[in-house]
């Protein structure tokens, strides 16, 4: 599988309160529950102060995997990249 980078997209996470990785996701009208943690990166040093750090998630849910991203500063989750064998329709 090979994820393709994308124009960052807005979504709404619900994640767990202990250690901040995320339980489910909903992009526009679509629920997509979290079925695996693929990796983890922290990125504390490698933007200016001004934009501040962020952690990297790559995902699994039902028929898709994503790569999501938490900005710290802004508290935003975007996705930035998707399968690109399979996508959100």
């Amino acid at each position: 599988m090979a994820i393709v980078r994308m124009e960052p997209v807005n979504v709404q996470v619900k994640a767990n309160w202990i250690d901040g990785t995320p339980r489910e996701i909903t992009w526009g009208e679509v629920r997509l529950p979290v079925t695996r943690l693929n990796a983890v990166r922290r990125e504390t040093s490698a933007f200016r102060a001004s934009v501040g750090p962020r952690t990297v998630f790559e995902i699994d849910t039902p028929g898709v995997r994503l790569v999501l991203s938490f900005q710290h500063r802004s508290r935003r989750w975007t996705v930035e990249g998707v399968d690109d064998e399979v996508g959100l329709s």
